[in-house]
């Protein structure tokens, strides 16, 4: 870790810099499976050898770092990004973090372009009102971090409603990771026209605070059930019925985390048939994706017939899955139990790669075979709320239900492609000089469907969009649309 911070403040001569353009472009062309899918060679290429140019004098690896991932966001891959090379803290320096409370952590945000707005504040810290624009931090506009910030976040595809649903999210991990953990900050606001100097301060928790957060880090059966995450005092998983009848089923998923979700979707479904609700919502808003064994699972639910969820998975070669560096981050113990297990390792990567008959490698996945439905399949009228933050998982199940015309989609086009994108699992390289980490995902992961390359995400069916009121306001338009729309559903079945 010592040997890491150093190497991470220490200055790389522009030769070295310029071997990592270099070796990072190299990595990308031999592992990535559709690298000029939004961009073409002829224009990546000019791009990298423009980088280069520009580094004429030595860089820490952070300042390398925002050089670099600009470029790498321009293959418009929303999986594919630069690891920013933040510090390591000690066990010591991690105890007397989780003993104070956050600086910026403790608030809610809203980004729209180049402003950043506080929309929620708990704990009324200096009387900061829902509404006030975060104008300035150390006398550095905050509207410079963001377009430095936006520069860096790389979207699927031509898609624009992903940036300002993740940048309200990772906004102060680029900033820590740039300026390093404060103890205090100025900042400058504005609310109703009226500018304020403020200073915001780190404060130790009290017993009360550390009890909380022990009491949090206590795993009940039902925190289990529902994917209880503790950093953020809330569900992954919520279900419960809208109205007194029970004919209103809503399931609420921020997460695609598979943790315990065989057993929440059986219990829910269940609820849903012994009720025999007629309607079911399923919101994703903000859901940045996971696991595709979960909307598999949760798609034979919704299916009426056996139904097939992804295509096959395309490689850029048979080798690819090998890979996935095996044997990192493991300690001597975890490397011995690695080195007997990775015979088996090998075989099974192998064998779980075939040719098509298009002469492309492809890697075999369960979801890219037929699913039989549920016994408890939900045959009523389904409703999915969808977002900018719905992105990778999200976005292919959405994609895959708006095709099979199983579902209306209610909200903001989401952030991840209608078309797929480039996941599964990673190779993770090290860049040789700065030791910047980049993850490079090997499986072209793409639904079930006619495609329609717009390059962009799925589009809902119907467009309602949300202002930065709505949700201080506590408004939810989406859902309330959807609460119409049965009314009259169910209106109409009555004079039926």
């Amino acid at each position: 870790m010592k040997k890491y911070n150093e190497q991470r403040l220490s200055l790389i001569q522009p030769e070295k810099l310029r071997e990592d353009v270099d070796f990072v472009y190299r990595k990308l062309q031999e592992l990535h499976p559709n690298l000029n899918w939004y961009i073409s060679k002829k224009e990546l290429d000019f791009k990298f050898d423009s980088l280069k140019m520009t580094i004429n004098t030595p860089l820490t690896s952070t300042q390398f770092y925002f050089k670099l991932q600009p470029i790498v966001a321009k293959i418009r891959e929303g999986h594919l990004s630069l690891k920013i090379p933040a510090k390591r803290f000690s066990k010591r320096e991690i105890k007397a973090l989780k003993n104070k409370k956050g600086l910026f952590g403790r608030f809610e945000y809203y980004a729209e372009d180049n402003h950043l707005y506080f929309i929620e504040n708990k704990d009324s810290i200096q009387n900061i009102q829902p509404g006030t624009e975060l104008l300035s931090i150390n006398d550095v506009p905050v509207s410079d971090y963001m377009k430095k910030y936006r520069e860096l976040i790389s979207s699927d595809g031509y898609n624009e409603t992903f940036y300002n649903h993740y940048l309200k999210d990772v906004f102060f991990n680029f900033f820590v990771a740039e300026k390093g953990i404060m103890d205090s900050a100025k900042i400058e606001t504005l609310y109703k026209n009226e500018k304020q100097i403020l200073t915001l301060k780190r404060e130790t928790k009290d017993k009360k605070d550390l009890e909380k957060d022990k009491a949090e880090k206590k795993r009940t059966p039902e925190k289990k059930l529902n994917d209880y995450v503790a950093s953020t005092s809330s569900y992954n998983r919520n279900f419960k019925f809208l109205d007194k009848d029970s004919t209103i089923a809503y399931i609420k998923i921020k997460s695609f985390s598979r943790t315990f979700a065989n057993k929440f979707y059986k219990e829910s479904f269940a609820k849903i048939k012994n009720a025999e609700s007629s309607y079911l919502i399923i919101d994703i808003r903000e859901n940045y994706g996971g696991s595709l064994y979960e909307i598999n699972q949760l798609y034979s639910y919704l299916a009426p017939e056996p139904f097939v969820l992804i295509k096959p998975s395309q490689l850029a070669s048979r080798n690819t899955p090998l890979k996935t560096n095996y044997f990192r981050k493991s300690n001597p113990l975890e490397y011995t139990l690695k080195t007997l297990a990775y015979p088996g390792y090998f075989l099974y990567q192998t064998l779980n790669v075939y040719k098509g008959k298009d002469g492309i490698a492809y890697y075999k996945m369960k979801e890219s075979k037929p699913t039989k439905p549920k016994d408890d399949v939900f045959k009523g009228k389904v409703y999915v709320l969808i977002n900018g933050g719905s992105f990778s998982a999200s976005s292919i199940i959405s994609s895959k239900l708006k095709f099979d015309k199983r579902v209306t989609l209610v909200g903001e086009e989401t952030g991840g492609a209608n078309d797929g994108t480039v996941a599964g699992f990673y190779s993770y390289q090290k860049l040789p000089n700065s030791k910047i980490d980049l993850p490079i995902g090997l499986l072209l992961v793409q639904p079930n469907i006619t495609f329609e390359n717009t390059q962009k995400g799925v589009v809902p069916d119907v467009e309602i969009e949300e202002s930065m009121q709505d949700i201080i306001d506590k408004k939810d338009l989406e859902l309330d649309w959807v609460k119409t729309d049965i009314q009259k559903l169910k209106a109409n079945k009555i004079h039926d």
